[in-house]
């Protein structure tokens, strides 16, 4: 799917206050998507306000070094984003990943827009622009820079550098192209410096974070002849470890480095007693598809869902939607 650059470039132009959001339980795609974008619509005279259903991961606080994204729930209430002209929706199409961002896009407001390459989409009433061969959200604000003539800068370039380097998998996944590679020298030239970013990321790990690691990783199990690795988190693991939520971000992408490994899922249980799923595939079985079952979406390759509790109820219908999906598809 390719993007309308001429209609996109067109509602900014006709456009002065912008709010933008992402998805709850943000990544570096979903931050750094909406702190590029920020930056380069303020480059262009407007105004702009960064909300989101949830704040910034302690783990991720690096790529927002100004505070600049706020929290509906915090001290932002519906009221003071009434004035906001454009709501911009950036990674993800999904009602279910706004969080309380969604009662924001109901509202009523002249303009709303979509920026996402997410496969699973839900009608969200807005303007789509969507490209769902782009490796990151990241890359296509990087794109919209360039048609609305907004030069790179280090500032801009770096939160979406860190937005499409994680996407990834740090460039090592099978979503790397030439262009991904492209786009990422762009960013390098303006600005970007890799190995800061990298060791802001990977290598600032809180004593907490990896003992939670290391609880996940001691409870993995694998079956289908090792195809299929699958673990979870209960809810007090995060006392017992010292960790936080944020803490189990990607975490399932360490059971992929099991030899034989092509499936892998997690179970996390949310403070709400109901579970996030999150699927990884590395053969024929589409995660996208599969999260559709219990109201998630995401990439062929990567895509995550949620499930009711309790545990011993969600556990198994999951595992058995893998097996079905896996078996399927040899």
């Amino acid at each position: 799917m390719t993007i309308d650059w001429q209609r996109f470039s067109d509602i900014v132009a006709a456009s002065n206050t912008f709010l933008l959001t992402s998805h709850i339980r943000p990544d570096c795609d979903a931050l750094g998507s909406v702190l590029g974008m920020a930056l380069v619509l303020e480059s262009l005279g407007k105004e702009v306000r960064i909300v989101t259903g949830d704040p910034v991961p302690p783990n991720l606080a690096f790529i927002d070094p100004d505070h600049r994204i706020e929290h509906l729930g915090g001290e932002v209430t519906l009221q003071d984003l009434a004035h906001l002209d454009v709501m911009m929706v950036l990674d993800t199409s999904a009602w279910a990943q706004l969080g309380p961002m969604g009662d924001v896009l109901r509202a009523d407001r002249k303009v709303k827009m979509v920026l996402d390459h997410h496969v699973s989409e839900d009608d969200l009433g807005a303007e789509i622009f969507k490209n769902t061969s782009a490796e990151a959200t990241g890359r296509l604000v990087a794109e919209a820079a360039e048609q609305l003539g907004v030069p790179l800068t280090a500032e801009i370039a770096t939160p979406l550098f860190a937005a499409q380097a994680t996407d990834t998998g740090w460039y090592r996944f099978g979503s790397t192209t030439g262009d991904a590679l492209r786009i990422a020298a762009k960013l390098v030239d303006a600005g970007a410096v890799p190995q800061t970013i990298y060791s802001e990321i990977h290598e600032q790990d809180s004593l907490g974070r990896l003992r939670l690691r290391g609880m996940v990783l001691a409870r993995t199990e694998t079956e289908l002849d090792g195809r299929l690795a699958h673990t979870y988190v209960r809810i007090d693991d995060f006392e017992k470890a010292g960790a936080v939520p944020s803490d189990t971000e990607d975490v399932i992408n360490l059971t992929l480095a099991i030899k034989g490994v092509e499936f892998a899922v997690i179970l996390v249980e949310q403070a709400s007693g109901n579970f996030k799923l999150s699927f990884r595939s590395r053969c024929g079985v589409d995660c996208a598809q599969l999260a559709q079952q219990f109201g998630g979406g995401g990439h062929k390759a990567a895509a995550g869902a949620g499930i009711d509790g309790p545990f011993d109820d969600a556990q198994p219908k999951v595992l058995a939607a893998v097996r079905e999906a896996m078996q399927a598809a040899v």
